[in-house]
């Protein structure tokens, strides 16, 4: 963890407490500061870096968005309506300098407000990325578990197998055996389509069931093989396991108590960096599926060249990724009060 150490040296009885304190002089307000800003430069590298992207995609948005059989005074009427009358330079601060006085502009294609759509879309996003991110976590904490508990075993080997061959294959592959399996050979579940919650719990889940799993699923097995491997590690060679286990602490609970108390930290961080892995993962899965999230949204603007719908949603993305990170950091504080973050 970047700019975290355990000081040792003699200290007053409020810096023991780490978070406890409160003000702006706290570490928390100091770290929660620090992030924040360094957020800002890193937000606007990547807006600068999506709008390159776009500009140099072949192609005439206009033309494209006319029909080629358009005469040149539709085609620039069209291109007037889309501000690419304009040059690059202004239509990049035109949308920044909105971004601050709080007007996220509209779709260049259908003149939508981005508010509007991202209203509609990021609710399909978000329910995918939570329950995905929930599933994952289910899966893999038990199992990993498990296997540790008898390291070598027919259980092990195969949890080591399973989840050797779940990372091998790619989200979108994995997404295709689903729809195969469950929706066309059982039939249990819809293969495209999303239903809103408020049509039914029931009828939600099935619809986000497939899409789910296919985002899960590579995740689990990750997850899985790092906190087992971390597992067996603290099992064989940590000296507290075995203080525990001449206390007389049962396995089960020398296991769980202690040795996944500590590989905790290791996977939180595992967790936190593959947020914006888990993200960005919805662009695919999202098409897959038809699901109208903000995934299949920015594809969309990206193939129409619609920069306000492609450029709000990197920025989306790339804020949770930022935010996922900065709450692992405060985490780790949280959990273990020895951890400071450079306050000097």
């Amino acid at each position: 963890m970047t700019g975290a150490s355990v000081l040792d040296a003699p200290r007053r009885p409020d810096a023991d407490r780490g978070f406890g304190r409160s003000g702006a002089g706290s570490p928390f307000v100091r770290l929660l500061a620090r992030r924040l800003l360094m957020a800002i430069p890193l937000l606007l590298a990547v807006s600068v870096l999506v709008f390159l992207l776009l500009e140099l995609m072949p192609g005439d948005p206009a033309r494209n968005q006319a029909g080629m059989d358009a005469s040149e005074e539709q085609v620039e009427a069209v291109r007037r309506r889309m501000g690419l009358d304009k040059s690059p330079v202004e239509r990049y601060f035109g949308w920044l300098f909105g971004i601050f006085r709080g007007d996220l502009g509209r779709s260049s294609v259908s003149g939508q407000s981005v508010v509007d759509m991202l209203g509609d879309r990021a609710p399909v996003t978000l329910e995918l990325v939570t329950l995905a991110f929930a599933v994952s976590l289910l899966i893999a904490i038990p199992v990993a578990l498990m296997a540790a508990r008898r390291p070598g075993g027919i259980f092990d080997r195969t949890v080591m197998v399973v989840s050797m061959t779940m990372l091998a294959v790619p989200n979108y592959v994995l997404a295709m055996l689903l729809v195969l399996v469950f929706a066309i050979m059982l039939r249990m579940l819809p293969a495209i389509g999303f239903v809103p919650l408020e049509e039914g719990l029931l009828p939600n889940l099935r619809s986000v069931l497939l899409p789910v799993l296919a985002l899960a699923v590579p995740l689990a097995a990750f997850y899985t093989r790092f906190l087992r491997g971390d597992l067996v590690e603290q099992m064989n060679a940590a000296d507290y396991i075995d203080t525990a286990r001449a206390k007389g602490v049962g396995p089960w609970l020398v296991l769980w108590l202690h040795a996944f108390r500590n590989s905790s930290f290791g996977l939180l961080t595992i967790v936190g960096l593959n947020i914006g892995t888990l993200v960005g993962g919805t662009v695919i899965i999202e098409q897959i599926f038809a699901m109208p999230g903000m995934g299949m949204m920015m594809l969309e603007g990206a193939m129409s060249r619609d920069v306000a719908v492609v450029q709000m949603c990197v920025f989306v993305f790339a804020a949770v990724a930022i935010l996922a990170n900065l709450f692992v950091d405060l985490m780790y504080a949280v959990l273990d009060p020895r951890i400071r973050y450079g306050s000097h």
